[in-house]
């Protein structure tokens, strides 16, 4: 007889044994797929959030390049002059231009169209370099290295210019505007 309790005792602890690996298994088994949804949830969160910030990156290069093409165009429009259609000319630069740069240069609009006409001037610009120099939301600085040959009735064969501007650009009805020019250096 004293065998069969021992026996039964070892039958006992090994059933014992194996409902605490059945019970490790099943808490295994549920910690899995909960240790799952925990990556995957900050995979996710992971992949929102780059998302997020390329989305940025993208968004305020593409904000960038409309600021320097802005600047690029008005300072184009503004050192390329031709006497024989001034008016349309002009038009272009008030078209990119806003608040005291546009009300000054159309203020001075009639009287440039006649220095021009007497002294048949044609300025021909090329904008060789651009670089932002702060920018925001809504306004910008931009500085720009232009060159123009100039003809007219006291430089028949030309005359070549380089102009260093700062433009001070605004963000208006979703366009870059010009608001104000300066020669510099």
């Amino acid at each position: 007889m004293t065998g069969a309790p021992f026996a039964y005792a070892i039958r006992r602890l090994g059933e014992v044994a194996r409902i605490r690996r059945l019970r490790e298994a099943a808490r295994r088994g549920r910690a899995l797929p909960a240790a799952l949804a925990v990556v995957t949830l900050l995979v996710t969160a992971l992949s929102g959030w780059l998302a997020l910030q390329v989305y940025e990156q993208r968004t305020e290069e593409q904000r960038r390049q409309d600021i320097l093409a802005a600047a690029r165009q008005s300072a184009l429009n503004f050192t390329s002059l031709d006497y024989r259609h001034y008016d349309r000319d002009s038009a272009n630069v008030l078209k990119g231009a806003t608040g005291d740069f546009k009300d000054q240069f159309a203020a001075q609009t009639a009287e440039l169209t006649k220095l021009v006409a007497a002294n048949k001037s044609v300025s021909e610009g090329q904008v060789l370099e651009a670089g932002i120099t702060r920018a925001d939301d809504r306004s910008a600085r931009v500085l720009v290295v232009a060159d123009s040959k100039v003809t007219n009735t006291a430089a028949p064969q030309g005359q070549a210019r380089t102009y260093r501007l700062q433009l001070d650009l605004v963000h208006e009805g979703g366009r870059w505007l010009t608001s104000n020019v300066e020669f510099v250096g």
